[in-house]
């Protein structure tokens, strides 16, 4: 175990210096002069070369891109005259549109998305468990094809029909529900959760459909190996061969399909912010996108590469704890 950690961390090292490269070549070495972005049409030559010196776009792309690694990692000054700031490590740049620190807007924005796909991610796992295991253990009856009905579902509807249809029928018809108002967790818990209800169910539809699926089917192939009908025939209670052996089996795929689906959970996880306009990393990327504020979008892009690489190494190795064989692959 020890030596396939240390591999795999050895891995991710190297796909996490590709991806800056990536990164900084997309947003800064390939498209027009930032100063130009930053300062705007009225510039002339002067304020252009201060602001080309600020951000280090005077010298060599080599170096440039030293100093955004650099800066990831310990942190980097910018020098504008006499006036020196130094931003902290993991330095992300500082947004042309306000002159904030990229980080500090990440921070300020993370806790709502967070808020979001964590809720989100216990209501999908918990229902998509739940219906594949029923569909499971009742195949071919009334209760498969009513959730057979609901994965097709859930499958076929975009999370913005599905936001639509849910804010239509809870705060419009129904009148169960106001429009959701992001309410931070530390200052009321009650209305934090009430307010997510419909961004967490507008995942979960999506979400919960895959999982049924994945777990009817590996519920289904589980059920039909040897060792269950073993200890079917050495008379175990079928709750104790359900819950401990069967269960157990078709749910270790679903570790690495989170990690898979953690991508897409993201965009949609985007599209739901804006939707309900929660003001989460969605909305700060496209905002940031229609202002062309390069330092934002590529911060957000890294975070976002950051945080798909990390599920799926926490995939590769909660895999690796639950089947020794990967160690050894």
């Amino acid at each position: 175990m020890t030596r396939y950690l240390l591999r795999r961390l050895g891995s991710l090292l190297v796909l996490l210096v590709v991806m800056t490269a990536i990164v900084y070549g997309i947003f800064y070495a390939i498209p027009a002069d930032p100063a130009v972005l930053v300062c705007g049409k009225g510039c002339d030559g002067g304020q252009l070369a201060s602001i080309h010196h600020k951000l280090g776009l005077d010298q060599p792309i080599t170096a440039q891109y030293w100093h955004f690694l650099e800066g990831l990692v310990v942190g980097r000054d910018y020098s504008s005259g006499p006036d020196v700031s130094h931003c902290a490590a993991p330095c992300l740049g500082y947004s042309f549109q306000t002159d904030l620190p990229v980080l500090s807007l990440i921070a300020q924005r993370l806790p709502v998305s967070l808020s979001l796909t964590a809720g989100a991610l216990v209501l999908w796992t918990v229902t998509g468990v739940s219906l594949g295991l029923v569909s499971a253990l009742r195949e071919r009856r009334l209760t498969d094809r009513l959730v057979t009905v609901f994965v097709l579902g859930g499958l076929g509807t975009p999370v913005f029909v599905s936001g639509l249809l849910l804010l239509m029928v809870f705060c419009g018809w129904l009148k169960w529900l106001d429009f959701p108002v992001y309410v931070p967790l530390t200052d009321d818990p009650v209305a934090w959760a009430r307010n997510l209800i419909l961004p967490w169910l507008t995942l979960t539809i999506l979400q919960s459909a895959i999982f049924t699926r994945l777990t009817r089917t590996g519920m289904l192939e589980t059920l039909s190996e040897d060792h269950i009908r073993t200890f079917r025939a050495y008379g175990l209670p079928e709750r104790r061969v359900i819950g401990r052996h069967a269960l157990r089996g078709a749910l270790t795929p679903l570790i690495s399909i989170n990690a898979v689906e953690f991508g897409t959970v993201l965009v949609n996880a985007m599209l739901t912010e804006t939707l309900f306009g929660l003001p989460g990393i969605g909305q700060l990327i496209v905002q940031s996108s229609n202002n062309v504020d390069l330092p934002v979008v590529a911060g957000l892009t890294l975070t976002a590469g950051l945080a798909v690489v990390l599920a799926n190494t926490v995939a590769d190795l909660l895999y690796a704890a639950v089947d020794r064989r990967v160690v050894l692959s």
